[in-house]
């Protein structure tokens, strides 16, 4: 009998995104001393004496991240741009440069980019950012957007994500669920449409949770408003994977683990009413749905009274000993394990 001498193959989707990652970066350490924090975070960290530059990348594949059937190309192109500057918020920091790659199909006119980029550039001159450079080239189909945003913090305001500690409490900005909702909407009327192309799109009423969809903001009011309180999160991370995922990389990274009060969750009333039409629990929505881009963050306790003073900040829970686990506290008092099952692009999307 012959021996199988073939290599192992290991599938994608056996590993999920972030496995991944683990598995391409493990034991990559740093050559140059100005590299504080590589792999691992929001952004990369760099040292530059008296302050730090924040660096942050996504490719966005039409296909897999969004849907031009439904999403307006300027509306694209402010969202690719927004959830870059996101990633510097989620690190307190301040974007200030921009790079745009796009690899385009010749399906797509000049006129089409120019629409793409008058989005980018409003997301742009709204949040102060330059955009100075990037690549163009030609791909055999559809549309790859590469953005790379580069941003600024002074050494001793950079938040991490693996810095929060046990007791800290649990806090997130504005209400969840909405982006997910308002994509299941968009998903629902495409299908609509396809079956009879002489059905208009029932999108009236829906502004709010179609917004959180197509056009999120980052959160840079947040920070704003947290410095003028006095209050410097202990540990901080955008939610752009839905809560459950984002709080379960604080709790792994900062060696803890959680309790998240489900009756404290925020979820918006047209979030709600969606969620029912669709038979969804909003905060399964909420834990799961990602795209709010919300900031999650952990802040001392003593913080609390300035904390429930804030309005649009929200205390959903503390942080734990790591034996205690990661769990959500239902309203009955029962608790559940929190798992990431939020979009996952290496599972969802297979080859």
């Amino acid at each position: 009998m012959t021996e199988d001498i073939s290599p192992k193959r290991t599938e994608l989707s056996e590993l999920g995104e972030f496995g991944l990652i683990d598995r391409l970066t493990a034991g990559l350490k740093p050559f140059n001393a100005s590299t504080l924090k590589g792999v691992g975070d929001d952004c990369a960290v760099i040292d530059h004496g008296d302050h730090v530059s924040l660096i942050t990348k996504d490719l966005l594949i039409e296909g897999v991240h969004f849907d031009l059937s439904y999403a307006p190309l300027k509306h694209l192109g402010y969202k690719a741009a927004a959830v870059n500057i996101s990633d510097i918020v989620a690190m307190n920091g301040k974007a200030e440069q921009m790079l745009v790659g796009i690899s385009v199909s010749n399906r797509f006119s000049v006129e089409a980019l120019e629409e793409l980029y008058a989005g980018i550039r409003l997301a742009c001159e709204r949040y102060k950012v330059d955009l100075v450079g990037g690549d163009t080239t030609s791909s055999v189909s559809g549309l790859f957007i590469s953005i790379t945003v580069i941003g600024r913090a002074s050494k001793d305001e950079v938040v991490y994500r693996n810095t929060a500690r046990q007791n800290d409490l649990i806090c997130v900005s504005g209400d969840l669920g909405g982006a997910y909702m308002g994509l299941l909407l968009l998903e629902r009327e495409k299908q609509v449409y396809k079956a009879n192309p002489q059905m208009q799109p029932d999108l009236e009423g829906f502004d709010y949770i179609l917004e959180r969809q197509l056009k999120p903001e980052p959160r840079t009011d947040v920070l704003e408003k947290l410095r003028k309180a006095g209050i410097k999160p202990t540990a901080m991370i955008d939610i752009s994977d839905g809560l459950a995922s984002e709080i379960l990389h604080i709790a792994k990274d900062s060696g803890l683990g959680c309790r998240i009060y489900e009756n404290k969750i925020p979820v918006d009333i047209v979030t709600a009413e969606v969620a029912a039409e669709f038979q969804i629990d909003p905060v399964t929505a909420a834990m799961n749905g990602g795209e709010d881009y919300e900031l999650l963050f952990t802040a001392d306790v003593n913080d609390f009274e300035k904390l429930k003073e804030l309005k649009g900040i929200h205390i959903i829970g503390h942080m734990t000993e790591k034996a205690e686990g990661e769990y959500l506290i239902s309203e009955g008092g029962s608790l559940y394990p929190i798992e990431a099952q939020g979009f996952n692009h290496m599972r969802d999307k297979q080859a």
